[in-house]
């Protein structure tokens, strides 16, 4: 690798997917129609929500929040990547990367904390129905809300300013975008502070709202299983299961990419499973909710004047 002085580093260059240089076009492609599918998929849901008074809930709330957050949150990488994946220009910036890295931090951790309250409310709706609606007022949705998004502030600000303080050396990124260890591996001297913060961050932003959403779900299910009738049962497993689906997409991809051993995994594993957590998750969003929900599938159809309000 061609280093430098740390005084003279003023951009990085992204490797991408240097592995596949023989597929470039197909891979701008492939990304590309996904990215289509996320955009238009999380936008109808957040408009759906909006424009349907049968989805003015909490939990639907909550579930257009999530889709905006994922929707800024594929913003902030792919349509660099893809910019990257046609032209010869794989150049960025300190501060276009510092930016990137802030943004695709906080919108990340804010994604984690918003299934955390998505689960909190699941909860509440099944343990709880009686006071659910005294509970989960729009005072407390909206402080839920602020909070994952102010968490996801104060690391990514935590974060950045750590890695950013470091001298580099290095200018070659090993990854289609600003992520924190690729980037770090840059810097001229010794980073395990910076490691050390990183795992603490990525251990209390993950297992904390993972543990969260599995206490809420042992309580949910020793609910769901005291309920007599089969279709009870049934309903309630309904409204959850949508929700559990991309609750174990996101934190376990999420957590295979930043709890493993620095060492485990190539480079090019290390680039599948963050295609998988910046490109597929951010689509699972709206493919779950309109495809396994009753009720947005029913506000969908509202919408194009298929049935009747």
């Amino acid at each position: 690798m061609k280093r430098h002085n740390h005084t003279e580093v003023s951009e990085f260059f992204f490797q991408g997917f240097s592995s596949f240089q023989e597929n470039q076009i197909t891979l701008f492609v492939v990304f590309l129609v996904l990215y289509i599918f996320t955009l238009a998929g999380n936008i109808i849901i957040v408009i759906i929500i909006r424009i349907d008074h049968h989805l003015h809930t909490p939990m639907y709330f909550f579930l257009s929040m999530l889709s905006t957050s994922e929707t800024l949150y594929s913003l902030v990488i792919i349509p660099r990547m893809l910019f990257s994946l046609v032209c010869r220009d794989k150049s960025i910036s300190l501060p276009g990367c510092a930016t990137q890295m802030f943004f695709f931090v906080t919108f990340g951790i804010n994604n984690c904390f918003l299934l955390t309250a998505m689960g909190y409310d699941r909860y509440v709706a099944i343990c709880n129905p009686l006071r659910y609606t005294v509970i989960m007022n729009r005072k407390v949705c909206a402080l839920l809300v602020w909070g994952a998004l102010s968490i996801g502030l104060i690391v990514a600000m935590t974060q950045v300013t750590s890695v950013f303080r470091l001298p580099f050396c290095g200018i070659e990124v090993a990854h289609f975008f600003c992520d924190i260890r690729p980037v770090m591996k840059l810097s001229c001297i010794d980073t395990t502070i910076n490691e050390i913060l990183t795992l603490i961050i990525s251990v209390l932003v993950l297992l904390v709202p993972m543990g969260l959403v599995f206490i809420s779900y042992v309580l949910i299910i020793s609910t769901i299983l005291k309920i007599a009738s089969a279709e009870g049962r049934q309903k309630a497993f309904a409204t959850c299961a949508s929700h559990l689906t991309v609750v174990i997409v996101h934190y376990g991809c999420a957590a295979i990419a930043y709890l493993k051993p620095k060492s485990e995994n190539t480079r090019d594993q290390d680039q599948l499973i963050s295609v998988t957590y910046t490109v597929i998750t951010p689509l699972l969003n709206p493919v779950v909710y309109s495809l396994r929900n009753k009720e947005v599938k029913d506000a969908l159809l509202r919408a194009v004047g298929k049935k009747h309000p």
